[in-house]
């Protein structure tokens, strides 16, 4: 049988509209880091319950605001709990003007998204957060995190000072989706830039001069599609994808093009089929360089770097925290379900300081678009979960 969680939910729909108004792009989180902690400390929490952290210090963007972590003491003898939400979203959202329409929340500019990727989660768990304090210190101790530049490649997560978070038991991480949707693992992903140098020449008088740059990456894209390793990879040792997603270079019809700038990346769930991936994207373009040759027999070359942007996961359906979270789900009579997400999550990186936590999704649809929603019914459900995992009013552990 469901059983009720207590919410208001008047005021968990204001709470996130009042969250998805205030602008916050990836590295201007400021002011909604300072909205979170201002609700916090009207409910009674102390300041000296809040830390950021220094991840801004050392994210590709340079930002204002680190991570903002919450601790909530608790009874010493249950196990910690952490929940985390990012405040970032996407520039589309910059401007937003979220507004309840029906069992909706969306955006009366048209123009611009909603932000509910992820402010809904930031609300969901600082929801969960306020109820736990009018617990008075009766409830498991809590960690709650508030990520930075989510949207820019996992930053926040990445560079988390997890000395801030502490030792954590059961982790739960609100993002996109349903909430009986349970993310436990997603895939891993490579990023890689490849120079490709040819040589100039005027290409109506000498084109057998010159080397062509854009001749090369043609050949190895084409080789790339021909041979199975562009778009779905399927391959006997494994799955994945690669896309060729930015190429730049030329700047007139009449010059042999000297220089193409190519940028690429590979996904897999399987690390090492992800890195046989990028090892033939590589053996693709050094072949390439090679076929085109000017009349003085010189050959192209190619620069090429990679960085990995975040490693896969999975963490066992059976695990504490996927236990937890699926007797949540199941106490508002909803049906749990696992799934692996095809992009990367602040959970790859939790993951990889040692922290393995199931995404929760909080009632977003149509993200990154100008046509976002927030479901409300969801909203309001991944609220009443992220009360019952804090507050420990479930029990499936």
């Amino acid at each position: 049988m469901p059983t009720s969680i207590p919410l208001d939910t008047q005021q968990a729909v204001d709470r996130v509209i009042r969250l998805m108004a205030i602008p916050g792009i990836s590295g201007h989180e400021t002011a909604v880091s300072e909205a979170i902690i201002a609700e916090l400390t009207d409910a009674g929490a102390a300041i000296a319950q809040f830390s950021y952290d220094d991840a801004n210090t050392r994210t590709r963007l340079a930002g204002a605001v680190g991570n903002l972590i919450f601790h909530l003491p608790g009874k010493p003898e249950l196990p910690t709990r952490l929940l985390t939400a990012h405040m970032d979203t996407v520039p589309i959202c910059e401007g937003a003007q979220p507004a309840r329409q029906g069992n909706q929340v969306v955006s009366t500019d048209p123009t611009t998204g909603l932000g509910a990727d992820d402010r809904a989660g930031c609300a969901a768990i600082l929801t969960a957060a306020l109820e736990a304090i009018q617990l008075q210190g009766e409830h498991p101790p809590l960690v709650f995190a508030w990520l930075i530049q989510e949207e820019v490649g996992l930053q926040g997560a990445r560079h988390l000072d997890i000395g801030k978070i502490g030792h954590v038991d059961l982790a739960f991480n609100f993002d996109g989706g349903t909430v009986d949707k349970l993310t436990i693992g997603a895939t891993g992903g490579e990023r890689m830039e490849i120079k490709i140098l040819g040589r100039p020449s005027h290409a109506g008088v000498a084109p057998e001069q010159g080397i062509s740059a854009i001749a090369i990456a043609s050949l190895a894209i084409a080789r790339l599609h021909n041979d199975g390793w562009h778009g779905r990879v399927e391959k006997p040792e494994g799955r994945g994808t690669s896309n060729v997603g930015v190429m730049q270079g030329g700047q007139a019809t009449n010059v042999v093009t000297p220089e193409v700038n190519v940028r690429v990346e590979a996904r897999s769930h399987d690390s090492a089929m992800r890195t046989r991936i990028v090892d033939e994207i590589r053996s693709a373009f050094e072949w390439a360089a090679t076929q085109v040759t000017a009349a003085d027999g010189t050959v192209g070359q190619i620069e090429f770097h990679s960085h990995l942007e975040y490693d896969s996961f999975r963490i066992d359906d059976k695990s504490p925290s996927v236990r937890m979270a699926a007797a949540a789900v199941e106490q508002l009579g909803r049906k749990p379900y696992t799934e692996l997400a095809g992009g990367g999550l602040d959970a790859n990186w939790l993951y990889k300081h040692g922290i393995p936590a199931v995404t929760l999704g909080c009632g977003q649809k149509n993200i990154h678009t100008a046509n976002e929603t927030l479901e409300i019914d969801d909203y309001l459900d991944a609220c009443r979960v992220a009360i019952a995992l804090a507050c420990g009013t479930t029990s499936g552990v």
